[in-house]
C-alpha cells in the first residue's frame, strides 16, 4: 500500500496499530512542489536521492546526540543499512510508523477530537514546529507579529535581515488546506497528548545540531521545521513508576534538514527549493498570482480547497534551469555531509550558476 505525497511516496509494509509502531519507507521522487502545488510538469534528477541522503545523514547525526527519531536507515537492495554502508545515494528511507487518523472538516472548521480520539496513544502530531534563525526581509513572521512578540528590541521590523541570537519557535498547522499559524494555547490543544513544551525543546535542538552540521560547510542555516509523532507505549515496559504512570515519548518524524524542509545559504544565496520559487516569480508571474488570487478567494468563501479555484497552470522549465536546480541539489548534499555522493561541481560553482539566472 502506499501513498504519495507530491515529492516523495511512501510505502506501509506494516501498519500501525493503536499501542504499536508499524514499519515503512520513504521513496523519494525527483518531482518538485512550489507555493503548495503539488507535482510541478518537470523533474529535477537526482533530487530524490539528494534529499534522501541528507535526510538520513541528518536522523543519524541526531540520533547520535540522542534525539529520538522515527528513522531505521537507508535501502541497500531490499536490506536496511546506515547510509555508509550504501554503495551509491540511496532514494528509499526505511522509518517506523505512526497512525494517521482522518481529520474530518466543514469548510475551513476541523474536528481535531476526532483525529485524536481516532489516535489514541500513537500518532503523527498534527502540526508543524517552525524554528527560525534569522528573519529575512520576505518572511511572513514581519506580517503577522511584532519584534517584541519575540523579546526583540525594536519598535519595528528593520529594513535589513534580523540574525536572532535565540532562535524562535512557532507551531502551524499540517493537515489543514491552507496552513496557518497558532498560538500557543491552540497548539497545544491540537498537539493531544503531547506537550507543546516537549514539542519545542525538541525543535530547538534539532535546529542546533543542524545548524552546526551547515557551519562545518560554510553553509547558513536559515529556518527549518520539524514534525513529530507521539508514541504512548515508549515507555510502558517500565511499566507503573513509583510517581504514577510513564508518559509517552515525543520523536522526530518525517524528514529533516534538507534543502525542501529547511533554508540554507551559501555566501547570502540561497540554497533552497527557494531558488525555484524566486525563479517561478521572476518568469511566471501570471501564475504566481493566479495562486495567490485563487488561496484568497478559497479563504473569503470557506472552501477548503483553492486548487480548483485557480485559473492557470504553471509552464515546464527549460533545460538548463533543470541542469541548475539538479546540481545545486547535488553539490549541496555533498558540501553539507562532507562526502562526494554525487558527481556534481563544487558549491561555489553550482551557487555562481544561480546568481547568474
Amino acid at each position: 500500500m502506499s501513498h504519495v505525497t507530491s515529492v516523495k511516496e511512501f510505502r506501509i509494509d506494516e501498519a500501525a496499530t493503536a499501542d504499536e509502531l508499524g514499519r515503512g519507507t520513504f521513496v523519494f521522487t525527483d518531482a518538485y512542489s512550489v507555493f503548495d502545488w503539488g507535482k510541478m510538469p518537470d523533474q529535477i534528477p537526482e533530487k530524490g536521492a539528494s534529499l534522501c541522503a541528507m535526510g538520513a545523514y541528518n536522523f543519524e547525526l541526531l540520533e547520535s546526540e540522542g534525539v529520538p527519531t522515527h528513522y531505521r536507515g537507508v535501502l541497500e537492495q531490499g536490506e536496511v543499512v546506515p547510509l555508509e554502508e550504501a554503495s551509491r545515494p540511496p532514494w528509499e528511507m526505511a522509518i517506523d510508523l505512526t497512525q494517521v487518523p482522518d481529520l474530518p472538516n466543514d469548510g475551513r472548521e476541523y474536528d481535531y477530537d476526532h483525529y485524536h480520539e481516532a489516535a489514541g496513544e500513537n500518532y503523527l502530531i498534527p502540526l508543524e514546529i517552525v524554528f527560525r534563525n534569522r528573519v529575512p526581509i520576505g518572511s511572513s513572521l514581519r506580517r503577522r507579529t511584532d519584534p517584541s512578540d519575540h523579546g526583540l528590541d525594536f519598535d519595528e521590523w528593520p529594513e535589513g535581515v534580523v540574525e536572532l541570537e535565540e532562535p524562535i519557535v512557532e507551531f502551524s498547522t499540517k493537515y489543514e488546506e491552507g496552513d496557518r499559524y497558532l498560538a500557543r494555547e491552540e497548539a497545544d490543544a491540537i498537539a493531544g497528548r503531547a506537550a507543546i513544551s516537549d514539542l519545542e525543546s525538541l525543535a530547538r535542538e534539532v535546529n542546533r545540531v543542524i545548524t552546526e552540521q551547515a557551519e562545518s560547510a560554510d553553509l547558513v542555516h536559515e529556518d527549518g521545521k520539524i514534525e513529530c509523532l507521539y508514541y504512548g507505549a515508549a515507555a510502558a515496559a517500565d511499566g507503573e513508576r513509583a510517581n504514577g504512570p510513564v508518559s509517552g515519548e515525543v520523536r522526530v518524524a518525517d524528514v529533516v534538514g534538507t534543502f525542501d524542509e529547511n533554508r540554507f545559504s551559501y555566501e547570502g544565496t540561497q540554497l533552497s527549493k527557494e531558488v525555484l520559487r524566486q525563479y517561478h516569480k521572476r518568469t511566471q508571474p501570471e501564475w504566481v498570482q493566479a495562486v495567490k488570487d485563487a488561496k484568497a478567494e478559497a479563504r473569503e468563501s470557506d472552501v477548503a480547497d483553492w486548487k480548483s479555484l485557480c485559473e492557470a497552470e504553471p509552464d515546464p522549465l527549460e533545460d538548463d534551469v533543470i541542469e541548475l536546480a539538479r546540481n545545486l541539489y547535488c553539490a549541496g548534499a555533498n558540501a553539507y555531509t562532507g562526502h562526494e555522493l554525487f558527481d556534481a561541481p563544487p558549491l561555489s560553482s553550482a551557487i555562481g550558476a544561480v546568481q547568474r539566472l
